[in-house]
């Protein structure tokens, strides 16, 4: 850009060297003589200043050395959005070539030309696009009226993430020339959003996918752009500094997905009112420092009218320290699948395997857990553990052998809701079964009987294993004992408290306890 200043720059969003700043100021600033741009930079540690010289107020920054002042000349304003994608997209190479005189009739009339290929082609690969990635390509402005809509109508996907967008009705102006338009990327592009009223309507009639990551909107806005967007699906709102300060009533009601991570001002109040958007199925809370959720209006052992169709729940990067976060998700009435990894609870330092089989015994419906599939064999071991695991303190509790005659406390039914039903499902611990400590208190040695029922005259051995062994060294173990390949080994075993039942032992990744192979069962071994 020149040194003089004709435009209306204050708040345009600009690009230094690399970095991203928006203007705050344009004018003289004494006693150095012409003009100056002052802008706040996306990285403070960039600036200098907080937009002050001398003892002069010149704009305000939100961080002491968020500010500078650069000459204009310096400055890159980028570029329109069409002018982007053809950089991005015409191949030069292919128009250099095509850019020799040629002759063509037009009516009766000879018509000498230069490049007439080149357009055509040119314009043949922008008709041609639906998908555009334009990151980080400085795109300012939609450009020419009408020009992106003639030039690439058909374009579906695009990501504009990390660009110089200043405002939302830039965006809208491109927006408007592609009709066909599913998917948008905003992400890192510091917006003004309008303000008012007044919905905005008609703009975003096919969008079924927008990302707005990192642009500094808040929950206002974000009802008032949904507004614009009737059929949106998925919704990507990280690290905004949201908080949700009103319930959507006429908008959002078609998203499936809405991602609120790294939104460090949500809590559990707030959560209650997007929990009746009807057919929200997955829902991200990443990083948000939530710690409990309580469902008040559903009582134990029942389930809540909040997020009636959500399947999906990401908790990670949390607070989660207490077991009645769970508890609390068993009475979501479509939960199906849960990611809760790195949270005090759930740490890596601690027993993995258990924190697991504990978390699938509270959640009787759950399907997915940390994007590993619970096995029906899983959930059987889990639940029979869970039950076991905690038969001395339900007896303490008011627990009884005839279910008719139980008098549980309500602190017990609190801590342990499912257990009841756990008692219906698999019958109420015996004494015999409490002496044996399950293998969810303990990473205990497991004393199994080894069989082989294809070779009869092989002795039946008993050997101990610890339970966090894999069936990979299982299978080595038996190997170097039976001298038989590896490759050639089948494992399955059996239990004595499901007799005629027996489970595969498939996946050589997973350990015995994975298995919920218990002391006192039969590791079968075929070849």
């Amino acid at each position: 850009m020149s040194d003089t200043l004709t435009l209306d720059v204050i708040g345009r969003r600009v690009e230094v060297n690399g970095e991203h700043a928006t203007v705050r100021f344009a004018g003289v600033v004494p006693p150095v003589a012409g003009p100056w741009l002052g802008v706040e930079w996306d990285n403070p540690e960039r600036g200098k200043h907080d937009g002050s010289h001398e003892g002069t107020v010149y704009f305000k920054c939100r961080h002491p050395t968020g500010g500078s002042f650069i000459r204009p000349k310096k400055v890159n304003f980028g570029i329109d959005f069409l002018t982007a994608v053809k950089n991005r997209y015409v191949l030069e190479d292919e128009l250099q070539e095509d850019g020799k005189e040629q002759t063509v009739t037009i009516g009766n009339k000879p018509v000498e030309t230069i490049g007439f290929d080149s357009i055509m082609k040119q314009q043949s690969q922008l008709s041609k696009l639906q998908e555009v990635s334009l990151r980080n390509c400085a795109v300012s402005c939609a450009g020419e009226k009408g020009g992106v809509a003639e030039a690439c109508p058909n374009i579906r996907n695009v990501d504009l993430s990390k660009n110089l967008l200043s405002s939302w009705d830039e965006v809208m102006r491109i927006a408007d020339q592609l009709r066909h338009l599913e998917v948008l990327n905003l992400s890192e592009n510091k917006l003004k959003f309008p303000s008012g009223s007044a919905p905005l309507t008609g703009t975003f009639s096919a969008l079924k996918v927008l990302v707005l990551n990192r642009t500094g909107i808040t929950w206002a806005e974000v009802l008032r752009c949904a507004a614009g967007c009737p059929g949106l699906e998925e919704l990507y709102l990280e690290s905004n500094q949201i908080f949700i300060s009103e319930r959507p009533t006429d908008v959002l009601q078609t998203i499936k997905l809405l991602d609120l991570s790294s939104n460090q001002l949500i809590d559990e109040n707030q959560l209650f009112l997007i929990a009746h958007l009807p057919r929200l199925e997955q829902l991200i809370l990443s990083d948000i420092g939530i710690s409990s959720i309580h469902f008040p209006d559903a009582g134990i052992g029942c389930k809540t009218s909040m997020f009636p169709s959500l399947q999906y729940l990401v908790v990670n990067d949390n607070q989660i320290s207490q077991w009645s976060f769970f508890n609390e998700l068993d009475k979501l009435p479509s939960l199906r699948a849960l990611s809760c990894l790195r949270n005090p609870l759930t740490k890596d330092d601690k027993d993995t395997q258990t924190t697991r089989q504990l978390i699938i015994a509270k959640i009787g419906q759950l399907k997915t857990l940390n994007k590993c599939e619970i096995l029906p064999e899983e959930r059987w071991g889990a639940e029979l553990d869970y039950r076991r695991a905690f038969g001395n303190e339900w007896k303490k509790a008011g627990g009884h052998q005839d279910l008719d005659k139980n008098r549980l406390s309500e602190e017990f039914l609190a801590a342990h809701p499912r257990y009841q039903f756990l008692c219906l499902k698999y019958g109420a611990p015996e004494d015999g079964e409490l002496k044996r400590q399950p293998l969810m208190l303990k990473n205990q040695l497991l004393t199994l009987k080894i069989k082989y029922p294809h070779q009869l005259d092989q002795k039946v051995l008993e050997k101990q294993l610890p339970g966090s062994m894999t069936i990979q060294k299982v299978k080595g173990l038996l190997s170097r004992l039976l001298k038989v390949p590896v490759s050639d080994l089948l494992l399955s075993y059996e239990s004595p408290e499901k007799p005629g039942r027996e489970i595969e032992l498939e996946n050589d990744l997973k350990s015995l306890q994975f298995y919920s192979v218990e002391n006192g069962d039969c590791l079968l071994v075929r070849w």
